[in-house]
């Protein structure tokens, strides 16, 4: 028999090990994690970089000077005309351009058109920048020495 204040000391007691708390950390779902968003960066980043890809013709023309913020109206090879990245027809230009210089920092339009564009868009676009009295310059690529 036993008394109230004595202890067992068999097996019903705990070691001291059970006791102390788990401090291992399992990082594999972390590295897991951060190596997926390491390709969703790598595969996002050249979208993210923006603008339009178009196929400038090459002229024998001086490299375009720095400007803080260029504005671009760019002429697709099937027609589309996008001023900077948002699609718009000839009629929105002919009316979106003088109100947006007409909130200012622009001073001058460039006009990319690609090598494949019809000539009628690229036309009635340069004719929105005459009639908008804003200065303008058509993009073309220049000549690389030996190229």
């Amino acid at each position: 028999m036993s008394s109230l204040g004595t202890r067992r000391r068999g097996g019903g007691g705990r070691a001291r090990s059970d006791l102390l708390p788990n401090a291992e950390i399992n990082v594999t779902s972390l590295v897991d994690v951060a190596f997926t968003l390491l390709v969703i960066f790598i595969i996002t980043a050249p979208i993210m970089q923006g603008g339009i890809e178009v196929a400038i013709p090459r002229a024998d023309v001086p490299p375009l000077t720095s400007q803080d913020e260029p504005f671009f109206i760019t002429v697709m090879a099937d027609g589309r005309v996008y001023l900077e990245e948002s699609l718009v027809t000839i009629q929105e230009l002919e009316e979106a351009l003088p109100q947006l210089l007409s909130a200012g920092g622009v001073e001058r339009v460039f006009i990319r058109a690609d090598s494949l564009a019809p000539y009628g868009p690229v036309l009635k676009v340069m004719a929105t920048a005459v009639n908008s009295g804003v200065d303008w310059s058509v993009v073309a690529e220049p000549f690389v020495e030996g190229g």
